[in-house]
């Protein structure tokens, strides 16, 4: 994406100045890096100094810059929704209402039980699967859900059998384990990695530059928290869903609102979905992809607040005391 000024894309000329402010007087804490970008050009970019970490492990203190890999933690959830879209519209993988247990024969026993047999892709798209799931817990420990998933010797099987606890489609439970199965999906039908799958079909296409993809004691990549993008290269991957760039019959169906999250924000396939078709991935320490259509609008954010309480404060500072208010009458396409 090539920058452009703050006026040129309807912005006032101050908007840099703006951000700094916030910075300056501790508005935005363990703030790591900021894109925004307007009908496909980048009208701010700023970049800034922390501790940070590749999951658990320390890497002290990083001075980002525009080429500086970072964790997105569960914004990969997000991007492993759209790259099953991708998997979709190439024929490979069964449908939003296809059983899972039928992408997976080996757990036939599973399906003795009929509400499991009936837990289709959808339900793992929305995180409504009705399975016992807890991620209340530190990331560090086994208590939490999705880290007893990455010990266990098969994680979708120790996903799938975990009891049910109220019928599939009632309520959303956040999960890490239904985003394992997803990817698990999308490396049966594509037959290639997931890491392998996003570059060939996401990332190069796109043009969103470097990545990294954690992965699990197996090799797998950890399609609930494992992938590493600069802000540059995430805000391309929101500005090409937005403009319908990439998998332009599914993107909609992704960003639709389905099931009530929490106060006010709903949850569409894997992305969290609100009024006007604006939606947003979130990840642990603040990151975050926020997409407004109506406005042509993509941020994208990366933090180094993990497991803090006040995580969403840079992120929502940014968009809503900075940005937003930015914004003038005039705009440039």
């Amino acid at each position: 994406m090539q920058s452009i000024s703050p006026e040129k894309a309807g912005f006032a000329p101050d908007l840099p100045l703006r951000l700094d402010a916030l910075v300056r007087r501790g508005g935005a804490p363990a703030l790591h890096g900021v894109v925004v970008a307007r009908h496909g050009h980048v009208v701010l970019e700023w970049y800034g100094g922390g501790e940070d970490y590749v999951l658990n492990t320390p890497l002290g203190h990083v001075d980002f810059g525009p080429d500086t890999l970072h964790d997105l933690r569960s914004v990969t959830k997000s991007l492993v929704a759209l790259l099953y879209g991708l998997a979709l519209e190439s024929g490979v993988v069964p449908d939003s209402g296809a059983p899972i247990l039928s992408v997976f024969p080996e757990y036939a026993g599973l399906a003795a039980d009929p509400r499991r047999a009936g837990l289709t892709i959808g339900h793992a798209l929305t995180m409504t699967m009705g399975l016992e799931w807890d991620e209340s817990a530190p990331y560090t420990s086994p208590a939490n859900s999705e880290i007893a998933m990455e010990l266990a010797p098969d994680r979708c099987r120790w996903v799938l059998e975990r009891p049910l606890v109220e019928e599939p489609g009632e309520r959303w439970r956040y999960s890490g384990g239904a985003a394992a199965l997803v990817g698990a999906i999308v490396e049966r039908g594509t037959g290639l990695r997931l890491q392998e799958f996003a570059r060939t079909a996401l990332f190069e296409p796109l043009g969103a530059g470097a990545f990294e993809w954690s992965a699990g004691a197996d090799g797998t990549a950890l399609a609930a928290s494992g992938l590493r993008l600069t802000p540059r290269g995430l805000a391309r991957i929101g500005q090409a869903v937005l403009d319908g760039e990439v998998a332009p019959g599914w993107t909609g169906e992704m960003l639709r609102p389905r099931v009530p999250a929490w106060e006010d924000v709903s949850y569409g396939y894997m992305w969290y979905a609100g009024r006007d078709g604006r939606a947003a991935a979130m990840g642990n320490g603040g990151q975050r992809l926020f997409l407004l259509p109506d406005l042509g609008l993509v941020v994208a954010v990366t933090g180094g607040d993990y497991n803090g309480p006040d995580q969403d404060t840079a992120p929502r500072a940014i968009l809503e005391d900075v940005v937003l208010p930015a914004m003038t009458l005039g705009e440039a396409r």
